[in-house]
Parts: structure tokens; sequence; C-alpha cells
């Protein structure tokens, strides 16, 4: 008999099932030990010595997996097969061997698996080995470097950029990214350029389009049509002229499938396919890979197992048929270098086991297991084969030369089970041109373009120059068969987290372990926010970078940060020191954190008020000063600190002007709102304004002065667009809160306003949440009191309905699976399981249900009596405590 030991209690039930009753299979439930979020963890000044604690949570953890060792004294570390896996088991066994739970003469075992499959299974407890220890040094450095990077410079964020939360190895480096592309996005100028495209027709009448490609004999730029009457002296040369075909070009073209999955791609085809964010992609592939569907889902690797292929080629060859079956297999070579992540691509472990045979009923599992199944056989498939053609126009004086292209699929191959998708769209001129010849002549499709230019057309068109038709952004000819379309280049796109991780591994930022929470942490943080998918710097990830860049520039730069993660590597590989990178890290490292201890705030604040320029202070319309405050007229804008942390906007002739404004400016429609704002009228003599401050619009009554420094204010409601608001707008929202009436019952007072949790109703102390803002200013007694009703009594939560009554627990008492705010659990009077990822409502049976709230009142020492035997043994786990001397020797690796 032997102890094994997984990360989860999912993969040790899938394990479970293939080892049988000669192991006991437990899990660790994650890392069991961790660097304490405190000073002093790390000692560069002892040779880097690292001080590790068990996690509370995790000391029932080990404690179990120590008393299954008193039983069966073999010990098989089967953690998952990468860096985080390793560090795992070494964890366990100086965790272990420290409370004296692992005794010098037990048997230590390391066993991998790519997949969670019998015989995967089988073939690893075969074949045995150590701890791989260059691996855990990998491990060991990188924590390290993260903890003395993130309790050095963090501290100097909080002190010289209040507000700012951390900063981190990786982390800061994946924020500028995203901080950049902002800034870029910020100073591109969009330039005109003009399009001119015709619809012809062969001789046998059969339609197509062409554009304009050259010009006076002269082969046309993207630039070369740069305004409007430049095009419309190409749409007047184009459609006054008779055309022909000059040449015809058909050239056979193969489209190859796309590689098989690894980390990052499967996070790209994620977010592309399915809008998934990298966290949510890596967490659905966890359960997949733990249920034994797929293969590891931490990997840089792009090779397939010899067996998979020949699996997948027969697959092929039963769905398909021989044609789509290549001659030989098709091989993939890895890139990556680093040996630590690049273990098999991400693939099904049965090819045969299709996703609509697969019995799972979480539709995120769902999705990404058929797109893994599809990229999986497609990239074992034949090449499609396709047709190119290129057809040059031209008028019979040379003036005017048009192309058309156009491109046919002759045979599907991999495209017929799978396409992969694109970040951005590009046309590829996938159509069918008409048969024609050289020497045809071709005339013009009258009206063929007509419905493309009446899109632009947002009134009648006005007569251009010889009976041209013109609209904002598009002129059509006479006859409506020639078109010239107005473009404007476009600034580069914002980052998705898809985009993201491949402009991380192309610049060798990360590894395929850290893609998803790196980029979970810069939004966590608030530096980033989401919309439509697309990330976008916030003022407090610009203010951080902006300070990072100027005072710890080389530590933000790409290429240092990537040689970094090299040198990791060659750690890993057995083939570099891993105290020695720490030690020339720290050497520079050290001395740029002493650098900046005698920094004012004011002077960081002046620096970042210099480089931001450009965004906090845009250019004003009428060309004024866009640093003189728009309120007093004398005073001159700079970037203050916020008390309660955080920054904004204000003018320096502070206390006499107290004009305040967010980082961001006003909005272009809200300029009027700036200074004095927007007078709406007057209330019993008072004036009624709408203005913008650092925390968005609102409405006040009357000026600030000296003896009411604060006068009456109402912030807008979220939802309500600033052009809506009214002087009775107003007045409803400076008259909240709105009495209602005295409450039927007691007579005290009900009113309705609006907090910072949204529209409320309130009596007494009881707060009740309204649905919509609108029901504010019109709920009456009777729908007031009904919602007060519904309030729970304070501190409790109203019952819910249970979504399955299982039956009887043997011990007496009732089975409920119920619905939590983590995923549905088992509750069985106060002891509540939680459902396994892999087990729903709708499929657990009761027997089932009893097993899980039995171990946990077990775990917990909760209900039964023969549960609370093994709380007895608390002072002997006490007695265990990790020794402190020990864990530095075990650090030093």
């Amino acid at each position: 008999m032997a102890v094994v030991v997984v990360e989860s209690p999912a993969k040790a039930k899938t394990i479970n099932k293939y080892l049988g009753d000669g192991h006991t299979v437990l899990a660790s439930y994650g890392h069991v030990r961790d660097l304490p979020p405190k000073d002093g963890s790390v000692d560069p000044d002892d040779d880097f010595e690292m001080k590790w604690e068990v996690a509370s949570d995790s000391r029932k953890h080990v404690r179990a997996i120590a008393d299954a060792l008193k039983d069966d004294p073999e010990l098989i570390l089967a953690t998952d097969p990468d860096r985080e896996g390793e560090a795992i088991s070494w964890h366990l066994t100086e965790a272990l061997a420290k409370s004296r739970a692992l005794k010098k003469d037990t048997p230590v075992k390391r066993v991998v698996f790519n997949a969670i499959t019998k015989s995967a299974v089988t073939k690893a407890m075969e074949n045995p080995r150590d701890v791989d220890m260059p691996l855990v040094r990998a491990y060991l450095a990188r924590r390290a470097l993260d903890y003395l990077v993130g309790f050095n410079l963090s501290p100097v964020l909080w002190r010289k950029l209040p507000g700012a939360k951390s900063a981190g190895r990786v982390q800061s480096v994946c924020l500028r990214l995203i901080v950049e592309r902002e800034m870029e996005i910020e100073a591109f100028r969009p330039q005109e350029y003009w399009s001119v495209t015709a619809a012809l027709a062969t001789p046998r009448g059969q339609e197509f389009s062409a554009r304009l490609v050259s010009l006076a004999g002269k082969r046309l730029d993207k630039f070369d049509i740069a305004t409007s009457e430049s095009a419309e002296i190409a749409v007047q040369a184009v459609s006054s002229r008779a055309l022909s075909v000059h040449s015809v070009e058909a050239k056979p073209a193969s489209r190859n499938p796309s590689a098989p999955f690894m980390t990052s791609t499967l996070q790209q085809e994620a977010s592309r396919k399915f809008g998934m964010g990298a966290k949510q992609c890596m967490s659905t592939a966890q359960r997949l890979y733990e249920a034994g569907h797929i293969t590891y889902m931490r990997t840089d690797g792009i090779d397939m197992a010899p067996e998979a292929v020949m699996a997948a080629r027969d697959v092929i060859k039963d769905r398909y048929g021989d044609k789509y079956v290549p001659k030989s297999p098709r091989m993939y070579k890895n890139k990556a270098k680093n040996a630590q992540e690049a273990h098999e691509c991400i693939r099904p472990t049965d090819m045969a086991t299709s996703p609509d045979r697969l019995k799972i009923s979480d539709n995120d599992q769902r999705k990404l297991y058929d797109l893994i199944w599809k990229r999986t056989i497609a990239c074992q498939m034949e090449a499609a084969k396709l047709e190119r053609t290129t057809i040059d126009i031209g008028s019979k004086d040379g003036q005017v030369g048009l192309r058309a292209t156009g491109q046919v699929v002759l045979f599907d191959g991999f495209l017929k089970v799978y396409e992969e998708g694109r970040d951005d769209v590009v046309d590829d001129d996938d159509k069918r041109l008409p048969q024609m010849g050289q020497g045809d002549a071709l005339e013009h499709a009258t009206g063929g373009l007509a419905p493309q230019f009446e899109k632009l057309e947002q009134a009648a068109g006005a007569e251009g120059g010889a009976g041209l038709r013109s609209a904002p952004g598009g002129l059509l000819s006479a006859d409506g068969a020639v078109f010239g379309q107005q473009h404007f280049t476009q600034p580069p796109p914002r980052y998705t987290e898809a985009t993201l991780v491949k402009k991380m591994e192309e610049l060798g930022i990360g590894r395929p372990s850290t893609y998803a929470s790196i980029i979970t942490t810069i939004q966590d943080r608030g530096y980033v926010t989401k919309d439509k998918n697309r990330l976008i710097a916030a003022d407090k990830g610009r203010l951080v970078t902006v300070f990072l860049v100027n005072y710890f520039r080389r530590y933000l730069e790409y290429d240092f940060t990537a040689d970094l993660e090299s040198q990791l590597d060659d750690v890993s590989a057995g083939e570099r020191d891993h105290k020695e990178v720490l030690a020339r890290f720290w050497r520079d490292f050290s001395a740029a954190i002493a650098e900046t201890a005698d920094l004012r705030i004011t002077e960081v604040l002046e620096k970042i008020d210099e480089v931001l320029a450009p965004h906090l202070y845009p250019p004003r319309e009428d060309g004024s000063d866009p640093r003189v405050c728009p309120k007093c007229g004398a005073g001159r804008l700079n970037l203050k600190t916020a008390r309660s942390g955080g920054a904004f906007i204000g003018c320096n002739n502070y206390p006499d002007c107290r004009y305040t404004r967010p980082l961001a400016g006003e909005d272009e429609g809200n300029a009027e709102l700036a200074g004095d704002g927007k007078l709406l009228g007057h209330d019993n003599g008072d004036p009624i304004s709408l203005r913008t401050g650092r925390f968005g619009p609102y409405v006040q009554r009357g000026e600030a002065t000296k003896e009411a420094p604060k006068p009456p204010r109402a912030s807008l409601p979220k939802g309500w667009d600033v052009a809506s608001i009214d002087l009775e707008k107003a007045l409803m929202l400076l008259s909240l809160p709105r009495p209602i009436g005295p409450h039927p019952e007691d007579g005290e007072l009900i009113e309705a306003g609006i907090g910072r949790y949204g529209p409320y109703v309130k009596h007494g102390r009881v707060y009740a949440n309204l649905p919509e803002v609108e029901e504010v200013f019109t709920i009456g007694m009777n729908r007031a009191v009904e919602v007060l009703a519904a309030k729970p009594a304070r501190g409790r939560a109203a019952a819910a309905a249970p979504l399955r009554e299982l039956g009887d627990h043997p011990d007496g008492g009732a089975l409920h699976v119920m619905k939590g705010r983590y995923g549905p659990y088992v509750k069985w009077d106060k002891v509540n399981a939680t459902l396994p990822k892999e087990m729903t409502p709708e499929e657990i049976t009761l027997d089932q249900a009893i097993e899980l709230v039995n171990a946990k009142a077990s775990a917990g020492g909760k209900k039964k009596a023969a549960a609370r035997k093994p709380a007895a043994k608390k002072p002997a786990a006490t007695k265990a405590k990790t020794p402190k001397a020990p864990a530095r020797k075990a650090a030093k690796g």
C-alpha cells in the first residue's frame, strides 16, 4: 500500500479509479507552504534564505497525509508535470519531514503523467523518479524574485504615489504594454485616403467588382488619392472609359492547418471564439484535465505523442474518408527553448471521443473540449486546396488600371472541421470570379454600386461635378457603376486578453502557468478595466507605469524581463545557479530602491504631470492654454493627490478656487460643465447648475462661499445622460431623500433616496433596495411597505429554496442540494459540502451526497461523534510545526 498525493480532489477521484485498492489517493489542495506576506521572508543578507510557512488552511490536508503514512509507509508524489507541480511535491516532502511524518527510510517517489488516463497513470507508476531539483530551484528563484520586487517596490509606490496598490516583476511590465498602447491611440492622428471601385459586367452579363490600382499610367499607393477632389477625378476617369480584360492569372495554392494548441494559443482562440478570459479558459481546461478528458493544459509544446497522431488519423479516415488523411503524419516541433513547460500539446486523451459523445453538462467545458478536439483533428488533416485568380483590367489609352481578385476552395481539407479565428477582420477576397478571357470587353454595371453609396447618403446627394452624386464619405458616378469611398487610417486596436497573451509570448514575458494570473492581477488592482473584451488602461495604471518607467526603467524593459525569464529557464535545465541569478538581480535592484529614498511626493507628481501632460491637458477647441483653470482663469491646473488615495486635476489657486476634475478630463460633450458649469435655471432665487467634478457630473444649488463651502449637491445616477438633465430633474435630485409618509404600523417616516448602493426606501434603520432609480420619485406607500416587508431581518438572509431534495441522512435530517455563491452544495443540518466540479445538482445521488457530507463533517469535527476524535490530536499537530532551521537548508536546494 502507498499514499499517492495529487493537487485536487477531482484529480484524486479520477486517479483512484485506475489505481484501485492498493493505494490511498489524497489531495494536497494546491501549494501547502508559502512565504509569509511580511518583511524578511526572503533574506538577501543570508544567502537569500527563504522562510516558509504551512498555510493555515493547508495544515489539515498535510495532517491527513501524515496520518495516512502511519499505515502506508510509502509516498508517491503525483502532482502536475511542471515547475509548480514539482514545487508542490518538494514543499510536501519538506513539510512532512519537519513534522516527522516522513522518516529517513520512507520511500519517496515522484511520478509524472501528461494525461490522466489509465495507460498514462499506469506507465508513470512503473517509471518513478526523484524530485527534479533544478526545476525546484527555478521555482525558488522565481518566487524569491517576485517577493523581492513586490515587498520592496510596492512600499515605494505607497509612499511616493498615494493610491497605488502594488507592483510586480512581470505584472508591471504587462501593464506597461497596455498603457503604451493607450498612449499610442491618443497620439494617433488619422490620415485620409480614398479607394475607387467599379462594378463591371462580362460579355455574358455576369457582374463583379474591381478596384482602381493605377491612374494616369502611374501605380497608386494607399495615400495617392488623398482628397475628395482627387477621388472625383479618379471616379470620372474610370466611368468615362471603355474597359477590357488585359490578363487573367489563376494560381493553385494550399493552406495548411494550424499546429495543435499550447497554453497561449488556446487562451487566444477561446477569447476570439467565445470571449473567454484567460483565467476562465484555464479554469475550464483544468477541470477537463482533472476529469481525464484532455492532456495537461500548461505547456509551451506543440508536439504530439506518436500514438495520438495515429489515433487522430484513424478518426479522420473513419469520419471523413481517405482523401482527408495526408500520406504521412504531420509533425510539429516545439519552438519553446524552456524545458520546464514544454510538454506535449493540449489535446483530447481519447481522439475517438468526439464532442457529441462527451458526457459533460457544463457549457464552458463542452465548448472548450469541442475547440480542442477540432483543432487536434484538423492539425492531422490534408491541406485545403485553393485557386487564387487575379484579373487585370484597363482602358485602351492606359490611363486607368483596375484589378479584381478572387479565391475559391477546390478541396476543403482541414477546413471541413476547423478554421482558426482572427483578431482583426481581413478581406481575403474569398469569392469566385466569373469566367472571362484576355481581350474581353467589359461593360459598366449600371447601378451596381448604388447600394453601397446609399448607405453613406444621409440626405439627398448634392450634385457634384460631371454628374457625380456626393454624400459624406462617398462619391458615385452618374451611372451608379463607379464608387469612390473615403477612409481614414485607424489607431492600433486595444489589446484583448488574447492579443495581450500573444504579445507577451512574442516578447518572452511570463510563461504558460503565469499568463492568466498576471492579466487577472492588473484588473483586480484597478490598473486596467475591460470593455467589450478590450483592455483599457485606467488612470491609476497610467500613474503607476509612468512612475516606474521614470524611476525603475530597467526593470520595466521588455528585454530585461525576457532575459530574466531566460535565465530562469537555464536554472530549470541545471545550467545556471539560482543564487547567482538572485544575487545579480538584487545588487542593482536594491541600489535603485535606495535612490528613491529622498524622493518627495511633489517631485514625483511634477514628473508624472510632465510625462502625462498630453493626456491630462488635451488641446482646447479655442486654442487657449489647456493648463489655465477654466473656472478662475488665473490659476494653473496641476496633478494632485486625494487624502483617500488616488489623484485628480485641481487648480493651484486652492482654496480661493476649488475647481477639480478627473484625470481623464472633461468629456468633449461636457466641456461646458467645467468651472461654474451649465446654468439650468433658478429656484427660490438660487442658481441651479449642472457641473462635473472628479467623481463625475452632478447638480448643485447655489455657489460655494466661505460661510458655506459645500452647497447642496447631488450626483447624477448611473445611466442618466448629461444631455437629458434639465431644471425639473435637477430639483428632483436635490430634493432627495423624498418623504413618502408615515408607516401605517408605527407612524415613523418612510423615505426614498439614492445611496452608494443605489436606489432605496428607508424606514427607521431598515434600508431596502429598489430595482430602478426612477422608482425613487414615484413609489407610493403601499409599494414601499411591500418592499420593506420583503427585506429579511438584519443579519439573516431569507431562506433559499433547495434545488433538489435528496432524502434523509441515515443519522437523521434531510439532505438538500442548494445554490451557493461559489456553486451548488449539499446541505445537511449545519454541514455544507460543495459539489465537485464534475458533479451536477441534477446528477448527484443520495449515496453520493451522504458520502460528501460525512467527509465534510469528519474534516471539520462536526455533527458525528466519530468525526470529533481526530480533533483530540491537535496538540500533536502543533508540536509538528515547521522548524525554521531545516526550512532554511531546504530552501538552499
